[in-house]
Formats: C-alpha cells, sequence, structure tokens
C-alpha cells in the first residue's frame, strides 16, 4: 500500500487568492490548476492508496481554506483519506480553531506553513500550540523549503528552525515538507537528530538532479527510514511521483561511487507512514 502524507484540499477561486495564485506558475515551469477534484486525484494514484489531505491558512499570501470544507471532502471517502486542519497562529482565533478542528471536525494532524503566513516557527510563543498537538497525538506537516510566493520570508523555511521545536517537544511528531529542498543537508542534519521528524519527498521528482542529489545525502547520512513518500497534488500526482523516484533509481551515478539503492527507493514508497505517524 502507498501513503500519501502530502496532498491538498483547494478550491479556486474561494480559497486561493493572490499572491498564491497569481504566482503558482514558478512552481515548476507553468499554470498549475490548483482545483482538486477526488476523481482525478483517484485515477492518478494506485488503487488503495491512503492520503493525508491538507487545505492551509495563510493569510499573507492570500491562502485559507476553512477546515470544514477539509473534513467534508475527507469524510466522503474515510477508507481513503485523512484530514489535517491547518492553521495560521499570526491571526486571530487560532487557538480556537486549532480545538474545533480537532475536537469537532475530527481532523487528525496539523499544517502549518510558517513562511507563507511570515512567522517564526521556533518562536516560543507558539509552544502552547506544539504543546496541544503533543498532548494529543496531533502529527505536524510543516512546510520547509522555497516557495514561488514573494511575500513569503524563506527565512521561516529553514528546516533547522524545526530543531529547536523538536528539542522543547521531543514526543511531536513532525513531517518537514519536501525535504526542505535547497535546503535539503539542514533538513537531513534535523531529521536525523530526533526520533519523530521525518521529511516527505513531496514535489521533488520533476527536479530529478536535484532530487538524485538529495537521495545520495539521504544515503550516505543513514536516514533512508526517515523519509516518507507524498506527492504535493495538484502539483504532481501520485504515480508520476512514483516514477519519478524509480527513474533517479535508475541513474548509474557518478564513477567511483555507488548508484542509489533501488531497494530502499521501493521501501521510501510503501513507507507505513500512518503506523509512523500514529495515525492507524
Amino acid at each position: 500500500m502507498i501513503v500519501d502524507v502530502h496532498s491538498h484540499l483547494f478550491d479556486c477561486p474561494e480559497h486561493v487568492g493572490d499572491p498564491f495564485a497569481a504566482e503558482a506558475s514558478r512552481a515548476h515551469g507553468g499554470e498549475v490548476d490548483l482545483t482538486v477534484r477526488w476523481s482525478e486525484y483517484a485515477a492518478t494514484a494506485p488503487a488503495g492508496t491512503r492520503t493525508v489531505v491538507v487545505g492551509g491558512k495563510a493569510r499573507r499570501s492570500g491562502l485559507w481554506v476553512d477546515d470544514a470544507a477539509v473534513a467534508a471532502y475527507v469524510a466522503a471517502q474515510p477508507e481513503r483519506l485523512i484530514g489535517y486542519l491547518a492553521l495560521d497562529p499570526t491571526q486571530p482565533g487560532w487557538r480556537d480553531e486549532l480545538e474545533h478542528g480537532h475536537r469537532d471536525l475530527g481532523l487528525r494532524g496539523i499544517k502549518l506553513m510558517p513562511m507563507y503566513a511570515g512567522f517564526d516557527p521556533a518562536d516560543p510563543a507558539y509552544d502552547d500550540l506544539y504543546a496541544y498537538a503533543e498532548r494529543h497525538g496531533l502529527p505536524l506537516l510543516v512546510h520547509t523549503g522555497t516557495t514561488f510566493v514573494s511575500t513569503a520570508p524563506l527565512r521561516y523555511a529553514l528546516p533547522v528552525h524545526l530543531d529547536e521545536v523538536a528539542i522543547r517537544h521531543p514526543e511531536l511528531r513532525m513531517v518537514l515538507a519536501h525535504l526542505g529542498h535547497p535546503y535539503e543537508g539542514e533538513c537531513i542534519a534535523v531529521i536525523r537528530k530526533h526520533r519523530y521528524v521525518y521529511a516527505d519527498v513531496s514535489a521533488l521528482h520533476y527536479r530529478p538532479f536535484q532530487l538524485w542529489h538529495s537521495l545520495r545525502l539521504v544515503q550516505d547520512y543513514g536516514v533512508w527510514p526517515k523519509l516518507l513518500f507524498g506527492s504535493d497534488y495538484p502539483f504532481t500526482t501520485v504515480d508520476a511521483s512514483v516514477e519519478g523516484l524509480r527513474r533517479v533509481g535508475r541513474v548509474p551515478g557518478i564513477p567511483g561511487l555507488d548508484p542509489l539503492d533501488v531497494d530502499q527507493i521501493e521501501q521510501l514508497i510503501h513507507r507505513p507512514s500512518l503506523d509512523l505517524l500514529g495515525l492507524r
């Protein structure tokens, strides 16, 4: 079974405004239809795929998906989908949204977008958020790495910020999105240190050299088991992501160095991520 730990729900233009919508074509060279349709997702993923669905809240970047929309979307496919709530802690009322999304809507994790929302995730001011998630077993999916949005400060996307969070909250399960690209080395350093901190490989396959290089670092540091499969749908699909990973696995490599371990790539594709994140 494949577990996709990183897919989105967007209904455009209701959920996605500017600058996010206007600048999304920078994501990987061309216009992207951000409207999510279950039938299209399912047609581009193997039967039986289990999927984490997140919305997103970042007022600064023009993105706001109500948690009730995510709850309704996953309720229509309860055997396939797991919903996360989203928070923008720069906005008033986020603490009420946290409790409502968890207790009333039954959402099972939290999506944070520090760069898009414009906050430092290592700031102790947000320890109440992290403590709540740690106490209630809500895994975090945190955007790390670069973006196409001009108003989003890159410094808040550095994976090293989550090192401080993990030190203060050692039982908190976190997934650092996109292997922190292009700061993969920093992301690897963080996930290697902490038992419950992982990284996903979503939205990387369409930069194949970068993905190959990143996975070579993963191999050299011995952290293959800390990588989780994700797609970042609708920016790409499960099927394309799987093929992209297998494609870089077929690269012979640099003379004098071992190629990527194709068995480890297959284990990554089929990682039991729900067990690791406590979502069974």
